[in-house]
């Protein structure tokens, strides 16, 4: 099963917002070029800039490669490039047959479409990665396969963790599989309390949603259709030995906001002392709620 897209008149394209986010950012013209590549048949992503990409992007649950557009315009070097990707099952990547999203297994593909996008001149040899959390632990997953090569990778607001700690992210999932409106997804995410303002908010649904065939509203990733029960968290202690024994710097960016606690943020020092630790105002979704503050301290992480 695909989440193909079918555009009309109400849908006027996927870019339809940069100006906006360029706007609140600070942006000024010319924005970066940015296009749809098809990495692979499962991986689809949003190429940023005119040389190969020095930073690969990987969002979270339900979200999808748009998550980063204020964050890849508001960044301080207009010459760095990136790779945003839809992780299978997301944006304009195809629904896995077998609906499984688990990090481990999402692992394999991204390391094909990354392996593909060197091959396709759109990848540096050894890019840096920020994986936001389920990227993240998808990237934690990839660090294990000798084929990958990162520069560094940055965690944003996720380390190993309880499976409870992704609930209310369940609760949200499990809500109806299509709606009448898109308004009425912006309500019902308001009331979760996800996603900050309404204008935020209703640019994040429009770009997570597609008008199916008989004019309803549905969501572009497979999760609209599995609900909560589609989430597959790994249990934290076979996760940490992988960050503890990585060769890669790694260092980590959570929100005030966040689903990682104290206690987290500690083991993960104790394992990796070198490690920069950052704290940022704002939610879950930080490259949505503080692109600008994001931008700079991934910028000083990664570049210096």
């Amino acid at each position: 099963m695909t989440n193909a897209v079918f555009v009309t008149a109400e849908d006027p394209g996927e870019f339809s917002f940069l100006a906006a986010d360029a706007a609140a950012v600070g942006r000024a013209a010319p924005l970066p070029p940015v296009r749809r590549v098809a990495l692979t048949d499962q991986v689809s992503a949003l190429s940023w800039g005119d040389a190969p990409a020095d930073i690969v992007l990987a969002h979270g649950v339900a979200l999808n490669a748009h998550t980063w557009d204020a964050t890849v315009l508001a960044w301080p070097d207009p010459s760095i490039g990136f790779l945003a990707l839809d992780l299978p099952g997301h944006g304009d990547s195809p629904w896995r047959a077998d609906a499984d999203y688990s990090p481990a297994t999402l692992a394999g593909p991204v390391i094909e479409a990354l392996a593909a996008a060197r091959a396709q001149g759109l990848l540096v040899a050894s890019p840096s990665m920020v994986g936001h959390s389920l990227g993240g632990l998808v990237a934690i997953e990839m660090l294990c396969a000798d084929v990958v090569s990162f520069a560094r990778l940055v965690l944003l607001d996720i380390l190993p963790l309880a499976a409870q700690a992704a609930r209310s992210v369940a609760a949200f999932l499990d809500g109806p599989a299509s709606f009448d409106s898109r308004d009425e997804i912006v309500q019902r995410a308001l009331a979760f309390g996800l996603g900050g303002n309404r204008e935020a908010v209703g640019r994040a649904v429009y770009l997570n949603t597609r008008l199916d065939r008989d004019g309803r509203v549905v969501w572009k990733h497979h999760f609209g259709v599995l609900g909560g029960a589609g989430l597959r968290v790994p249990g934290a202690e076979a996760v940490w030995p992988l960050i503890a024994h990585s060769p890669v710097p790694i260092d980590l960016i959570a929100a005030t906001l966040s689903i990682v606690d104290a206690d987290a943020v500690d083991r993960f020092l104790s394992l990796r002392p070198q490690a920069r630790v950052l704290r940022l105002a704002g939610g879950h979704n930080l490259q949505e709620d503080a692109p600008v503050e994001l931008a700079r301290a991934l910028a000083d992480v990664l570049i210096g």
